[in-house]
């Protein structure tokens, strides 16, 4: 790597622990370069129109607003960014959303420094870094049924503690339309009843409560 500039990077995420971790792992290497650091997603775009990091390392979970949202917001001024999301979630649609979202990259922290780095490199490179694991979770669901947005509406409400009667009226829609969803809802998500619909959805990413 002798003479190239090092691959500049930008580590988003609302734990102070993980981003000096993150300085530690990227300070090591040669040809990596830690450029600016955010807690928030606001933050990450502001660094980033500041910084134009080559890779930037992403949590899905912000204080202000979800990662996804700051990936979609920075690739909308900046098309050619290059983003690794970095996260504890592994549900298929969470990463589906941030595959979607132009994300190049779906670690999660349980993975070991060299493979982060690697990842780095992958991504700044041109290509995807999405390890074996994160892509058989997503082909398990590929041929699943997506649940609707009046579905995770109803999912979500009902994570809250609503009762069916108390969803009807939130969304001014009969009690009885509620039952169908939540038939649907279940159907789909391969759930025997509400709790373990809300489960599946949540280890899945449907929803977050």
């Amino acid at each position: 790597m002798t003479g190239q500039a090092p691959i500049r990077v930008l580590c988003v995420d609302d734990h102070v622990l993980l981003r000096e971790g993150i300085a530690a792992i990227v300070g090591a290497e040669a040809d990596l370069e830690l450029v600016a650091q955010a807690s928030t997603g606001r933050e990450a775009i502001q660094q980033f129109r500041q910084h134009r990091p080559d890779v930037t390392l992403m949590d899905l979970r912000l204080p202000d607003m979800s990662g996804i949202d700051t990936i979609i917001a920075i690739r909308s001024e900046f098309p050619e960014a290059r983003l690794i999301v970095l996260t504890t979630f592994d549900g298929d649609v969470e990463i589906q959303r941030a595959l979607e979202a132009g994300a190049r990259g779906y670690l999660l922290k349980t993975v070991p420094p060299k493979d982060l780095v690697h990842g780095i490199r992958q991504v700044h490179g041109g290509r995807k870094s999405i390890p074996t694991e994160v892509v058989a979770q997503l082909a398990e669901h590929l041929s699943d049924e997506t649940l609707t947005d009046r579905e995770l509406d109803v999912l979500s409400r009902l994570g809250d503690g609503n009762r069916n009667r108390d969803i009807a009226e939130q969304l001014s829609i009969s009690e009885e339309t509620v039952k169908v969803h939540m038939k649907h809802i279940m159907e789909k998500l391969g759930a025997t009843d509400r709790t373990q619909a809300l489960a599946i959805a949540m280890r899945r990413g449907f929803i977050r409560l």
